[in-house]
């Protein structure tokens, strides 16, 4: 097959974040299909393009046998609610562009996956104009995730994104969605037939996991980064809004008489404000680290006790996975799931860690201090939630599952 993809966030090499359709296009590429993206200058946590990408609008480029074109996303991009309307907007109009005059060759099927959501534009007008299936993924409900957080206010922006939502669902050929809440939302609340949906969720990167657990030096590493002697929490992801990672310097205060130790690894808007407030409160057991690429991701993960989960307290996020959760349970590590609804489901039915209501203080600590008095605990859920993701989130087994999907649309 010859599949064109459309993901604003798709990763560089060595990018931190979510690196789902990095590893769903390389196991394609290995079956002998093509695989080409358009993909933004900017990482979600960005401020800046690349050195490589400043003054230009579109670069070609080679990640392994995927063919990426870089287009243009604005550098207002992270600096306001403006600033990422905007980037959401340069890039629908860049990737089009790019889709339609820089991109050769002949299609099977265009994949498009947000947030954002605009971008399901782009991926309408490609398949009408090169007379290619649609295929519309949705990794978060938008613009109610949006909206609950308080990020999206404007009720002109919020009506045309409904709009733009309606549209987008009402014309792809087929709608992916990540979890089962999602799946119910669009069926009995958004009226989409059943047969137009299928789920394809978030998996876990057993490549990567499996090798580090054969040969990691636990101990080394925890040496040089100066972690012994503490119970390590680690949280990798956005500092965001819609993280509300306060709630992690609370936890930490509460805990402050104990080993623990939370380290939080990433980049984004909030992430300076939450720099200074633990600072202004003397909070010594929160740390901060800088994004680093997915394999150092990964041996901190693996010199860790726990993974840390972690959503604002609305409604809509009880609808979500977490994408860092599967990579937790892929290094065997029990997860503190500060998520409700579907993501507690997900740990509590793999004995895989604990819940903890977001936002709760004094459930963090009552929690972790558990933990603290039955160390055992840790290996236990650890194993348990690897067999788990293992028999039914292995990113190779649902890679193949998608593409049997993708190849019955595209071929009948």
């Amino acid at each position: 097959m010859n599949i064109l993809l459309i993901h604003q966030y798709f990763l560089e090499d060595d990018d931190p974040g979510g690196s789902r359709w990095n590893e769903f296009s390389r196991i394609w590429t290995d079956q002998g299909h093509s695989v080409t993206v358009l993909g933004g200058m900017m990482h979600y946590n960005g401020k800046e393009k690349k050195p490589e990408y400043k003054g230009k609008y579109f670069v070609r480029k080679q990640q392994g046998a995927v063919t990426v074109y870089r287009c243009h996303v604005s550098e207002a991009y992270n600096k306001s609610f403006v600033g990422r309307l905007w980037g959401y907007f340069s890039f629908m109009f860049s990737a089009f562009y790019a889709g339609m005059y820089k991109v050769k060759g002949k299609f099977d099927v265009v994949i498009v996956t947000s947030p954002p959501l605009f971008v399901g534009a782009t991926g309408y007008l490609i398949s009408r104009l090169k007379r290619i299936p649609f295929v519309f993924e949705v990794r978060d409900l938008w613009p109610e995730s949006a909206i609950d957080t308080g990020v999206l206010t404007n009720k002109l922006v919020i009506r045309l994104a409904y709009w733009v939502e309606a549209f987008i669902y009402r014309t792809a050929t087929l709608i992916n969605v990540l979890t089962p809440a999602f799946y119910t939302a669009l069926r009995d609340k958004k009226g989409i037939p059943a047969n137009k949906l299928i789920q394809i969720s978030n998996a876990a990167d057993f490549s990567l996991s499996e090798k580090l657990l054969r040969d990691f030096d636990k101990d080394a590493f925890r040496h040089q980064h100066d972690l012994e002697g503490h119970f390590v929490i680690t949280y990798v992801g956005a500092h965001g809004v819609a993280n509300q990672l306060e709630q992690i310097l609370d936890a930490g205060e509460a805990l402050a008489d104990t080993n623990v130790l939370f380290l939080l690894i990433g980049q984004g808007m909030e992430k300076e404000r939450l720099v200074k407030m633990a600072s202004e409160r003397k909070i010594k057991n929160v740390r901060f680290l800088d994004s680093v690429p997915k394999a150092e991701v990964f041996r901190y993960i693996l010199a860790s006790e726990m993974g840390a989960s972690v959503l604002k307290r609305v409604d809509t996020f009880k609808t979500v996975y977490s994408n860092k959760t599967f990579d937790y349970m892929s290094c065997k590590k029990p997860i503190l799931m500060a998520i409700d609804g579907v993501s507690r489901e997900l740990v509590e039915d793999a004995q895989a860690g604990v819940y903890v209501e977001p936002e709760n203080t004094s459930e963090y600590s009552r929690i972790i201090r558990e933990y603290l008095n039955n160390p055992n605990r840790l290996q236990q859920e650890g194993e348990s939630g690897y067999r788990f993701a293992k028999d039914n989130f292995d990113r190779e087994v649902l890679a193949d599952k998608y593409l049997k999907f993708i190849q019955q649309i595209a071929y009948q």
